[in-house]
């Protein structure tokens, strides 16, 4: 298994580039011949749910360990452990299963992607990839709770549960996923990225008894042309307790296009968040930062799912994908 995590680290796209190893037995030492690998595959592919469990056990135990090596500079340095989600269009260039046409008018197959976040200028760590077909929807409900769902299982057991834990999407503001994360018994602390409704554009983001405060720069600096205010009443109705709705005006930057129900040449955003006691620039400026999900999915893409996607998938992402995680995880371990 490590050796086959060690090439796809290296951009390895079939086992037959296990080769690549055994021409530096210096560095790597012995290397598991052909045939081993394809064996080890096909165990893997045989043991169905039990392997994956096993795999993300085994990665939920290395986890904690490293996190303990790491100290102060672990992505739970600070009490809470933050879980990006994000969507990535990945194109096709020949039929393979599940490709479709995808929001963009290309081809190919839309993953929802989850990673650790380790602050600014961090390498993050891929916690759960769930394989889906091109024309897969930007908030399925359904999709989501499935990747969340996959995530904490390859976190200490500790973060598996309660506001420690923060699932950070910029997407999936459905009433299905917000009631799963506030769940009692789950708990999950969670900002995600709201769709912009009638109710808040109508006398809600912009009547005059909304108390607008300037975003800030994450050194404390005000963030030009930028402002965030909380919304309260009917619109929160039908939500779980404790819901916070927090919009954000911001002037767009040259050249991009306003939306139809954009006024004031501000461009309107939201999200809904249960973090309590906190200023809500703090929070907006916390998930602003949700966008460094971005970097580590391009990070990933070279050699990581699905950039190889197979062109036959008999269980979509079940082994291939725990393997490419448990590579870039690898990266980070031995930095």
């Amino acid at each position: 298994m490590l050796d086959v995590a060690l090439v796809v680290t290296l951009g390895g796209d079939c086992l037959a580039d296990v080769g690549m190893l055994r021409a530096e037995p210096a560095v790597f030492g012995p290397v598991a011949s052909d045939p081993t690998v394809s064996r080890l595959i096909d165990t893997l592919a045989a043991g169905g749910q039990r392997a994956l469990t096993a795999i993300r056990a085994a990665r939920a135990d290395v986890r904690e360990q490293v996190w303990t090596l790491a100290g102060d500079t672990a992505p739970d340095a600070d009490g809470q452990v933050v879980v990006d989600l994000d969507g990535v269009l990945v194109l096709a260039h020949s039929e393979k299963q599940d490709a479709a046409a995808t929001w963009k008018k290309t081809f190919g197959h839309h993953p929802l992607m989850g990673f650790v976040d380790h602050g600014h200028g961090g390498s993050g760590e891929p916690v759960a990839g769930l394989l889906r077909p091109g024309n897969a929807g930007s908030n399925t409900a359904v999709d989501h709770i499935e990747a969340t769902r996959l995530a904490p299982a390859q976190l200490p057991k500790r973060y598996r549960r309660g506001r420690q834990t923060l699932i950070r999407t910029d997407s999936g503001g459905t009433h299905a996923f917000v009631a799963w994360l506030a769940q009692r018994g789950r708990w999950l602390s969670y900002s995600v990225g709201m769709t912009i409704t009638d109710v808040v554009h109508q006398g809600r983001a912009q009547g005059p008894g909304i108390g607008w405060t300037p975003a800030v720069e994450p050194r404390g600096d005000v963030r030009d042309g930028a402002w965030v205010a909380e919304l309260a009443g009917d619109v929160l109705d039908g939500w779980p307790e404790g819901m916070r709705l927090i919009v954000r005006k911001e002037r767009p930057h040259p050249g991009a296009q306003l939306r139809f129900t954009d006024a004031d040449g501000t461009r309107l955003t939201c999200f809904a968040t249960n973090t309590a006691g906190e200023a809500i620039a703090a929070l907006e400026l916390r998930h602003r930062q949700r966008a460094r999900a971005e970097n580590r999915i391009r990070s990933v893409r070279p050699g990581g799912p699905p950039a190889a996607v197979p062109r036959q998938l008999v269980d979509p992402g079940a082994r291939r994908t725990p393997v490419i995680g448990g590579a870039r995880t690898g990266s980070f371990v031995a930095a």
